[in-house]
């Protein structure tokens, strides 16, 4: 343990409660906002022959998730990186 970085452990966690509260606003508002309440608008374009708000609810918000969770592995490793809990 002498030799091993000290570890700023509020930083790590604030750094990690921030990132993670982000990535669920962003999910929030893709699959509920994009989904249900600016559906109307966003049916004035098209996907694939499906109108966009509907596309959004039933594929895009799965599709954005995924992204997120991807998203998530390497800001993940990266702050980890940065504070000295990796392995």
């Amino acid at each position: 343990m002498s030799d091993k970085k000290q570890i700023d452990a509020k930083g790590y966690w604030s750094a990690t409660i921030r990132l993670t509260l982000s990535l669920l606003a962003i999910w929030f508002v893709v699959s509920y906002g994009a989904g249900i309440l600016f559906r109307d608008f966003l049916d004035q374009f098209s996907i694939g022959g499906a109108p966009l708000g509907f596309w959004f609810a039933q594929q895009g918000s799965i599709y954005v998730f995924v992204v997120l969770i991807f998203y998530y592995c390497f800001a993940m490793a990266r702050l980890e990186r940065k504070y000295g809990v990796e392995d």
